[in-house]
């Protein structure tokens, strides 16, 4: 089995992970590079998953999980497949993003039919590279000389996963392999309101 999950917002969505009970250290965790058009005049490229803003359309976070999946991705998820939602996370915005888990089974990214307005490039990161502490790094941040929260990075040669990404791939690593992975994340105190 193998893993894929994203970014569902109430206006937003995306997740998805095996059912085995061990996860397999084999297996790896897809991952999007999102179009930097996407981002107005500056060229960035964010590392991510699917997910987008919810639409009248979907009748909850889940429908919206699998339709940016489907529309970025060129991937169903059957929403039988779906496991359930993790902890919803903020951006820096303060818009909730909630990460939905979801099976979809062996799956090859060179298989994928990436929306080109969307995804640059699809790649994947072995699970067991994802546990290994030396692939695995924390930015502290600081606000006016005082320590504020520390979020995780994920290395794996060119590919950098950081912010909202990380923190759900670190959330989704604590959930699969709870014993093999540690975190040592801190996150902000963000209100909603």
């Amino acid at each position: 089995m193998e893993w894929v999950w994203g970014e569902p917002r109430p206006e937003s969505g995306a997740v998805g992970a095996s059912p085995d009970a061990t996860p397999d250290p084999s297996k790896r965790v897809p991952h999007q590079l999102r179009t930097g058009t996407l981002l107005g005049a500056v060229p960035v490229f964010l590392k991510s998953f699917p997910g987008g803003k919810w639409d009248p359309t979907d009748q909850d976070v889940v429908h919206t999980a699998l339709r940016e999946t489907r529309e970025e991705l060129g991937l169903t998820v059957p929403e039988e497949h779906v496991w359930g939602i993790l902890q919803p996370v903020y951006d820096q915005q303060k818009t909730t993003v909630v990460p939905v888990l979801a099976g979809v089974g062996p799956l090859d990214p060179q298989s994928l039919r990436p929306n080109p307005e969307e995804v640059d490039k699809v790649f994947a990161l072995p699970l067991a590279h994802l546990l290994q502490e030396q692939n695995q790094g924390y930015t502290h941040f600081c606000q006016r000389g005082h320590f504020r929260y520390t979020l995780p990075v994920f290395l794996h040669g060119p590919h950098r996963v950081w912010g909202l990404t990380a923190i759900i791939t670190e959330f989704t690593l604590q959930l699969l392999a709870p014993g093999a992975y540690q975190p040592r994340l801190a996150l902000p105190k963000w209100s909603t309101g």
